[in-house]
């Protein structure tokens, strides 16, 4: 189920990724600039931090999980108009160098638009989850969607 507009998904249909391999200088990167904290950005401290070693940021994780839902072309060209905000986001477990991350999002449910015919919003269950099948974060997202012309 690719390329879809908001009509297109239904309630308990799954969608996922393919996989996104993060490297101790992606992670680095990502901290020095948005989230400088120790076990982030020092691989030395890290080791005697709270994780034993380097993690990537929470928010790197949610980003990449962004990248990879748009990558996949879950949505069709042009359906996207943004997002009104997310729910429940939790950091489940850490994510180090070289974690191979994905995607797997479950459809809650189809709201269309009251006021807006063209659109509605699609929310959903999306967990991220590393090499192991362990799940490393949850939230449920919320896309609005346009919905597809009809004749």
């Amino acid at each position: 189920m690719f390329h879809c507009y908001l009509d297109d998904f239904a309630e308990g249909s799954i969608f996922e990724t393919e996989g996104k391999t993060l490297s101790e200088a992606e992670i680095l990167e990502f901290a020095l600039k948005y989230d400088p904290q120790p076990f982030h950005m020092d691989v030395e401290a890290a080791k005697d931090g709270p994780f034993g070693g380097l993690i990537a940021s929470g928010l790197q994780t949610m980003a990449i999980g962004l990248r990879m839902l748009l990558q996949a072309q879950i949505f069709a060209p042009g359906a996207s108009m943004g997002s009104p905000g997310m729910d429940e986001l939790r950091w489940l477990k850490p994510v180090y160098p070289g974690d191979t991350l994905r995607l797997r999002g479950e459809v809650l449910e189809t709201i269309p638009s009251r006021s807006k015919p063209d659109r509605g919003v699609l929310r959903y269950r999306m967990t991220i989850f590393n090499q192991h099948g362990e799940d490393v974060m949850s939230m449920l997202g919320m896309q609005i969607l346009r919905r597809q012309a009809t004749d």
